[in-house]
């Protein structure tokens, strides 16, 4: 075998390309499969907190970033009825100087299209679906949706929620749907009245449900995501249609503020949230997990395009510190994320309780201690994801021992 290991990452999402690109910029090769046969533009933002840019400040993606990206003012939250602010954490000031990095918001075709420029166009091949997996030797062979098959010393499952690399792994097991529906729209700012939106990220809290928008692309856009508990299930497609109206019956009597920039939203979709469980084990011999395949999380704690860029710093270092071991680099790998990728998977569930709360009185509690949070220090809220934002992934210490 070659010093360094052939990769194959199933999946070119944020996740596989970013890993991708780490590898790239350590000399190996690397080979990503796409099931789709093009990568159109998602209308969604992502929020990506100081412990991802840390890691695109190390692709050298950060300025980049910054120039198409949003960044906002502060974190706020809203009574859902009678708009009133229920607390205010400071961010743009203070990220910086507190975490290392910057918050961003980001338009998520902006995000894929940067990371996509750092790998080289002929190393991503489209329309590549893996359906399975078998094992020889110190190679995997992946069995391609059109018959074709690949080969490669390691690969990584960065294939998503119905990750046939799971499947590999695990079995067929279905993903747990959560009670939640979700719409998402984007409104182009140009379209609302001046002023209509704060810069900031704002979460406006009701009874079984929340709605969260804040700006992407410099301000030019505003992305909304409406989250509400139901008991039908519904599909688990980011594309399937819904509509303006469908979304304002759903949030009839919620604040004029939120009707407005529903009204707004020139297409709307609508998707169920499933989740997992944590898993026991992302790995089995040269083959391994990352992102949504190992841990898809609900998007309460705004995590999971960060936890997969973080997962792909972590396992192209183990990478690279044992080339000649890749079984143990996996082995490494897995044992430095899954503790902490659980943590956030258990807490971005809990979180969904917290804002979703069905019980006035419940609700009255919740606002009051925010209220006296921010009486002994404004940013109380954001102390809450300290653990989270302030990981450095890049300077943990990785080694042959």
């Amino acid at each position: 075998m070659n010093a360094k290991p052939r990769i194959l990452v199933a999946g070119a999402g944020i996740g596989g390309l970013t890993l991708a690109a780490l590898l790239f910029k350590r000399g190996f090769d690397v080979q990503v499969c796409e099931q789709a046969r093009h990568i159109g533009e998602i209308g969604a933002g992502i929020q990506l907190s100081p412990n991802a840019v840390k890691v695109l400040r190390t692709l050298g993606l950060e300025e980049e970033v910054n120039a198409c990206a949003f960044a906002p003012l502060a974190f706020t939250g809203f009574d859902w009825r009678s708009g009133k602010q229920l607390y205010r954490t400071p961010i743009k000031e203070s990220y910086e100087e507190r975490y290392g990095a910057p918050y961003f918001h980001i338009h998520r075709a902006d995000i894929h299209r940067i990371l996509k420029s750092a790998v080289p166009s002929e190393a991503v091949k489209l329309g590549a679906r893996v359906e399975d997996l078998r094992s020889d030797g110190d190679h995997v062979i992946a069995q391609m949706a059109d018959g074709s098959q690949l080969t490669a010393n390691v690969i990584v499952g960065a294939d998503g929620i119905h990750s046939a690399v799971r499947k590999y792994l695990h079995g067929d097991a279905p993903p747990r749907f959560t009670g939640n529906i979700c719409w998402r729209g984007m409104v182009q700012t140009k379209d609302l009245p001046p002023g209509h939106i704060p810069p900031t990220a704002s979460n406006w809290l009701g009874p079984h449900g929340h709605v969260v928008h804040y700006y992407v692309r410099g301000g030019q856009a505003v992305n909304f995501v409406a989250i509400l508990e139901t008991d039908d299930w519904t599909e688990e497609s980011w594309t399937t249609p819904s509509s303006v109206e469908e979304l304002k019956r759903a949030f009839q009597g919620w604040h004029p503020r939120l009707q407005t920039l529903f009204d707004h939203a020139g297409e709307v979709y609508r998707w169920g949230l499933f989740d997992r469980d944590p898993l026991p084990s992302w790995s089995r011999g040269r083959v391994t997990l990352l992102g949504d395949a190992a841990h898809p999380m609900l998007p309460f704690l705004a995590q999971g395009a960060g936890q997969a860029i973080e997962d792909a710093y972590a396992l192209s270092e183990w990478l690279s510190a044992r080339p000649e071991d890749p079984v143990s680099a996996l082995q490494m790998y897995e044992a430095e994320r899954r503790g902490r990728t659980a943590r956030v998977q258990l807490g971005a569930r809990a979180r969904g309780r917290t804002v979703h709360l069905a019980s006035a009185w419940a609700r009255f509690k919740r606002n009051l201690g925010f209220r006296w949070q921010a009486l002994r220090d404004p940013a109380a809220t954001s102390h809450q994801a300290e653990w989270i934002y302030s990981h450095d992934v890049t300077t943990l210490t990785r080694g042959q021992s």
